[in-house]
Formats: C-alpha cells, sequence, structure tokens
C-alpha cells in the first residue's frame, strides 16, 4: 500500500508549530492529561502517548478569542472535574444493524467490550479488531498509521493519543471488496461524577479494496432520565487511509447524551484515484464539535461529504471541514444542512483549499440551514482559497424558516398544522438521511427525526 503524507498540508491550521515557543501550561489541562494518562508499559505505543503528551501539557484549550472557536465558548467545559471510569458491561442496549449483525466492535467508555461485540464470517483479507487484539505483525502495520494523519497535534487530538489503551481497528488488503458494513459502536455511560472517554478509531483501505463503515457515538439507552442527563465528554478521533483506487463509504452517527460534550475529530487521508464518502449525522450533546480534515495526497480523487445537524433546546453544534486538494484532477461535493429549534446554535464552516497544482479541480460546497423558532441561531461560513487558475469551484449558504405558503397549502389538504411542519422537516433532512447506504440505520434516523417532538414546536 502507497499512502504518503501530502508535503502541502492543510492551510491555516491552528496547531502549535514545531518552532514556535512552548505556550504557558494550561493547568487544567495538565489535569486533564493526568487523568487520562495510560500506565507506562515499553514499545512504540508509549513513545507515541509520551510524544501526545508532550504537546498537550504545552497547549492550551481553545477560547472565542481563536478565530476557528469563536462560536463555541468551553468554558463551561473548564467548571468541570472529568474522571475515568472504565467498567466490564455485559447487557447495555443499542441498535444492532441487521446488516452487521455480524461485523460489530462495541467500546464502552473506550474500552473494548467483547461481549457486546460480534465478528464473525468476514471474508479474508479483512482485520476488524480492537488494538490489544491484533497480532504482533499486524501491530506493526498499525505503527505506521496510528496518530501519523495530518492535524496529530491539535490539542484534543494530542490528548486523545496521548490516553490510548487500545482502539477500533479496520484493515481491508488489497483488492479486497467487503460487502458487509462494518459498525463500530461507541457507548458512554455516565458514572455519579462527570466522566471522560477517549475513542479511538484507525481504518486502512488497502489499494483497490471497497469497505462500508457506521461508526456510532451514544449514551446507554433505556437508562433511567436521571441517568441520561448526567454530564460526560468524549473526545474521540478517527483516522482513515485511503489507497489508491480504493473506495470508503463511512456514516459517522453522534447522539450523545443531554449533558454531553462531544468533540470528534476525523482525518482523512485519499491517494490517487481514491473515493470516499463521508455521511456525518449529529443529533445529541449538550455542546458537540467535529473536525473533518481530508487530505488530498494523489491525483484524481472523488470526495463527497453529507452533513446533517438536527438540535433544539439549548444545544450548541459546531462542525469544522477543511478539504485540501493539492493535485490535479480532483473532485469534491459537500452538502451540509442544519435543523435549529428552540434556542439552539449551529455553527458550520467549511474550508476548501486549491493551491496551484491542483489544475482541473472541480470543487462544489453548499450550506443549507432550517431554523424552527425566532431565537434559534446559525453561524455559517463556507470559504473557497483558490491559486489554482483552470478549476471549477462553487460555494454558498442559505438561511431559512419554514414557509408559510408551503404550511397551508398542506393544511388545505386535510394536514394539520403540526403534522405539516414535521412533514416540511423530514423532507429537509430526508435528502441526507436518504443517501446513507444502510438500510437499517436510514430506517432508524427517519423514525428519530420523526419523533422529535421539539422540533415541531414554536
Amino acid at each position: 500500500m502507497s499512502i504518503q503524507v501530502s508535503p502541502s498540508p492543510i492551510p491555516n491550521s491552528n496547531l502549535v508549530s514545531l518552532t514556535s515557543p512552548l505556550l504557558d501550561k494550561d493547568t487544567y489541562l495538565t489535569e486533564l492529561l493526568n487523568q487520562v494518562t495510560a500506565p507506562k508499559t515499553e514499545g512504540w505505543l508509549q513513545e507515541l502517548r509520551q510524544s501526545a503528551a508532550n504537546w498537550v501539557r504545552h497547549s492550551t484549550i481553545p477560547t472565542t478569542r481563536e478565530e476557528e472557536w469563536r462560536f463555541t465558548d468551553l468554558s463551561s467545559l473548564r467548571k468541570l472535574q472529568f474522571n475515568v471510569e472504565t467498567l466490564r458491561a455485559t447487557s447495555l442496549q443499542f441498535d444492532i444493524l441487521p446488516e452487521a449483525a455480524n461485523s460489530r466492535l462495541v467500546f464502552v467508555n473506550g474500552v473494548f467490550a467483547p461481549d457486546l461485540s460480534a465478528v464473525l464470517d468476514l471474508p479474508s483479507g479483512i482485520v476488524v479488531s480492537n488494538l490489544a487484539g491484533l497480532s504482533a505483525v499486524e501491530q506493526e502495520g498499525v505503527q505506521q498509521y496510528l496518530a501519523q494523519a495530518e492535524g496529530a497535534q491539535e490539542v484534543f487530538t494530542a490528548l486523545n493519543t496521548a490516553g490510548i489503551t487500545d482502539a477500533a481497528v479496520v484493515w481491508v488488503k488489497k483488492n479486497v471488496v467487503v460487502e458487509t458494513p462494518i459498525h463500530l459502536v461507541f457507548i458512554s455511560v455516565a458514572g455519579e461524577t462527570a466522566t471522560i472517554s477517549q475513542p479511538r478509531c484507525l481504518v486502512v483501505a488497502e489499494s483497490g479494496s471497497q469497505v462500508t463503515l457506521v461508526e456510532e457515538y451514544t449514551n446507554r439507552r433505556g437508562a433511567e432520565s436521571a441517568e441520561e442527563e448526567r454530564v460526560y465528554l468524549t473526545n474521540a478521533v478517527t483516522e482513515v487511509w485511503v489507497g489508491d483506487n480504493a473506495e470508503v463509504s463511512h456514516t459517522r452517527v453522534e447522539w450523545e447524551g443531554a449533558e454531553a460534550f462531544h468533540i470528534g475529530k476525523t482525518a482523512i487521508a485519499q491517494a490517487r484515484d481514491s473515493r470516499y464518502t463521508s455521511h456525518a449525522i449529529t443529533l445529541g450533546a449538550k455542546l458537540s464539535r467535529h473536525n473533518l480534515e481530508i487530505l488530498q495526497t494523489g491525483e484524481q480523487t472523488q470526495t463527497t461529504l453529507n452533513g446533517l445537524t438536527i438540535i433544539s433546546g439549548k444545544q450548541l453544534s459546531d462542525t469544522h471541514s477543511a478539504i485540501a486538494l493539492n493535485y490535479p484532477h480532483g473532485t469534491s461535493d459537500q452538502l451540509h444542512k442544519c435543523i435549529v429549534g428552540d434556542r439552539a446554535h449551529a455553527v458550520f464552516n467549511g474550508k476548501v483549499f486549491v493551491p496551484k497544482p491542483a489544475q482541473l479541480t472541480n470543487a462544489a460546497q453548499l450550506n443549507r440551514n432550517l431554523l424552527l423558532s425566532s431565537k434559534a441561531r446559525v453561524d455559517t461560513k463556507p470559504q473557497l482559497e483558490i491559486t489554482a487558475d483552470n478549476v471549477k469551484c462553487a460555494h454558498g449558504a442559505t438561511v431559512s424558516q419554514l414557509e408559510d405558503d408551503e404550511i397551508f397549502y398542506l393544511q388545505s389538504r386535510g394536514i394539520d398544522e403540526n403534522d405539516a411542519r414535521k412533514l416540511l422537516i423530514n423532507a429537509f433532512a430526508a435528502e441526507v438521511i436518504n443517501k446513507i447506504p444502510v438500510p437499517s440505520l436510514r430506517e432508524i434516523l427517519l423514525n428519530t427525526v420523526n419523533n422529535l417532538k421539539s422540533l415541531t414546536n414554536e
């Protein structure tokens, strides 16, 4: 497999430069690092953790004074003291997708749960395992890719790396086509005090391979409401390496608890002629942030990003994406939709970089937002930075409300106002949900949207 880090990384990142003076210590971040630090071991994993920990010790948690975080205030996070809570779980409730009933890895508070997982009857040429379950030879391969994606020194990503004890690993060998979806489930179970978990996922699709992934972040289903509302933090990192002429379809669903904090990084490296499709669905958490970063490392890549955020109450959801198209003949198409009710606040910032070497690039980006109340808020900033002179690029954003005449039309056909609003909201969301390649997950999500009563009340 030939995947190399591009000599032209994603520009304008807010990472600490290797040549910059060290920042003053952030005592809160240091305390958080002490909580997640794993016991010392020997070998490459310990070196990886130690290197990341050194970055964290001389970094700070972002504030609204930084451009990349100016709409997302983490001060409420800093007021909490988080603890690591590990437990052996055998009976937690979650949705088992029929298509992936025997191709499922489950992690509880970032710890592999073998009793909840099922990996059976997969074709030869694919490895689906937790990191600790890999052979010595397989771990040598993982060493080449884990924490090697662009942006590994970003503070929350480095914090995750510093605390790695295990990870979900999906490795597809050269020219292997996997018809069965792989379901990765990360469940958070909050304790009596605020809990932190740091799920980690590594996906490697070698040259000519094809695979479909479902990555799910959720809290325990079926718990009592008091337990549902406990505070916890999920700090998740996923790295996806797409080899030459490989194809990865990746669905990410986040529906954390009502009082949860969720910070996620998805970093993708795309080699020559590769195809990557993302379906990112955000429904849960009191505060959520998803950084989606795509780095083109070869010519003629195809990148499709579909996103849907549905929030209400006082939720805040922030999606930042960055696509670096560094080589000729690249294609990217991004559609991100937000449905915002009550006093919720959605943020979208999408960047597409097209430097001079990336001639004949075709890039499109659209953010569409639907506000369901007068106090709902959205901040949107689609960006194109182009220095190539032979490209086809477009971007745009729209913000709208439900149209009174559309509601009136449906009412004139015998549909009451509440059902009319629900019908229009579902149609807006279905454009993204219907593109998900796993039928049972599509049905679950459509039913979830249909049952969100808060979205139909002013």
